[in-house]
């Protein structure tokens, strides 16, 4: 990892701006899971313990560059400070006097977080100015939201050019893991790609196949690949101006360094709803009022058996309607395989993080990211802004 952390920088006494990705699910004004806020713990720990002045930014939700009370980070605040043991006083605003006097009250040691980033219009657009506003609410700028890396916004990659810049421990954790699963990997290295949609999974697919040994398809975004190679495919989410794409992906594969593996079987039902009738019908026997909801139990069997000679596994992505407990059967079976493997297992986050917890096996998973579009850029190949923007280790002065 070659980009500077906060053990590389003083912080003692120092106004730290720390950007979190701590974009959590809220029910009834409470954190409904609050994984993503004890990601980030080591690194708001270390910062306390040397002494830094702590100021924190995350969004939450798309309010648009609006103020919706509904999206207030005051709920993620409470959770934080359950869990530190200690107040965490919000601002009113982002970068008003609120936030202003927030910042300039904070004593050695101590931590507050500001409002809501995406209240302010200028956030998303990677405004100068909101950049220039958050810079003086700091004296070093942290970032250690990874699962936003992939976003050229104000507060992830506008800010980071206008105070030193570096990476807290989760950000340095995710570039390490993901940079070894892609440059040098244990082998055989295997990838399962699902989700629904092929045109969002094109860019890590094709790279992914060029680097890997073997490749499995789930989701309903096989349905495409499916149709590429001439099968009826039902009432099944399908993107037409994919099919072709999907054919161009398949020729890639024949004689290339990976095998691509698509489902032999899939679960489907008259309509994706609880309560459903199902069957496994084999891939090319589809029925015309049928929609493809689960891979089924011989593409699972097929999974667990690349698992068990693996040397490294990359997931990415439900292999069913996952939300839908009589269609998550495959996403929880693959997941339960994954963690009986010898292998070194890397999860995307996202959905496929949530579906592994309710799977119950997230404790016997290597690594679970906290990335999802973020994860996806970054075993695509492609450089993340909130990245490229902090400073390399080399000329970091302590």
């Amino acid at each position: 990892m070659t980009k500077a952390t906060i053990d590389d920088i003083d912080v003692a006494g120092r106004r730290v701006l720390l950007r979190v990705d701590f974009n959590a699910p809220l029910r009834d004004g409470r954190v409904a899971d609050d994984r993503r806020i004890r990601g980030a713990l080591r690194t708001i720990r270390a910062l306390r313990n040397r002494g830094a002045r702590t100021v924190i930014v995350t969004h939450v939700g798309r309010p648009n560059g609006k103020v919706d009370p509904s999206l207030s980070v005051a709920p993620i605040a409470q959770r934080l400070g359950e869990l530190l043991g200690a107040d965490v006083p919000v601002a009113a605003d982002v970068v008003g006097p609120s936030a202003k006097a927030t910042a300039d009250a904070l004593g050695d040691g101590g931590i507050a977080m500001l409002e809501n980033v995406r209240f302010e219009p200028g956030e998303e657009s990677n405004d100068p100015a909101l950049a220039d506003r958050l810079a003086a609410l700091g004296d070093v700028f942290v970032n250690d939201a990874f699962g936003t890396a992939h976003r050229a916004h104000a507060s992830t990659e506008g800010v980071a050019h206008r105070l030193p810049a570096v990476a807290g421990y989760l950000m340095a954790r995710e570039l390490e893991i993901l940079t070894t699963v892609l440059e040098c990997p244990r082998r055989p290295v295997i990838a399962v790609l699902g989700g629904a949609k092929i045109s969002t999974k094109l860019g890590v697919l094709t790279n992914l196949l060029q680097r890997d040994d073997a490749v499995h398809i789930g989701g309903a975004m096989a349905c495409t690949f499916f149709r590429a190679r001439g099968a009826r495919t039902g009432r099944s989410l399908v993107e037409e101006d994919q099919v072709d794409v999907a054919r161009g992906v398949l020729e890639l594969a024949t004689g290339g360094r990976s095998t691509l593996h698509l489902p032999v079987d899939v679960v489907v039902a008259a309509e994706a709803s609880e309560g459903a009738a199902t069957e496994v019908v084999a891939w090319d026997l589809i029925p015309d009022d049928g929609m493809v909801v689960d891979i089924g139990p011989q593409t699972v069997a097929a999974i667990d058996a690349s698992f068990a000679a693996a040397g490294t596994v990359i997931w990415n992505g439900p292999l069913g309607i996952y939300e839908i407990d009589a269609f998550a059967r495959g996403t929880r079976e693959v997941a339960r395989s994954l963690a009986r493997s010898d292998g070194f297992s890397v999860v995307g986050g996202g959905d496929l993080g949530a579906a592994i917890e309710a799977a119950g096996v997230a404790d016997r998973i290597d690594f679970i990211s906290t990335g999802g579009g973020a994860t996806l850029e970054f075993l695509e190949g492609r450089t993340l802004p909130g990245v490229a923007a902090l400073r390399d280790r080399e000329v970091v002065s302590p």
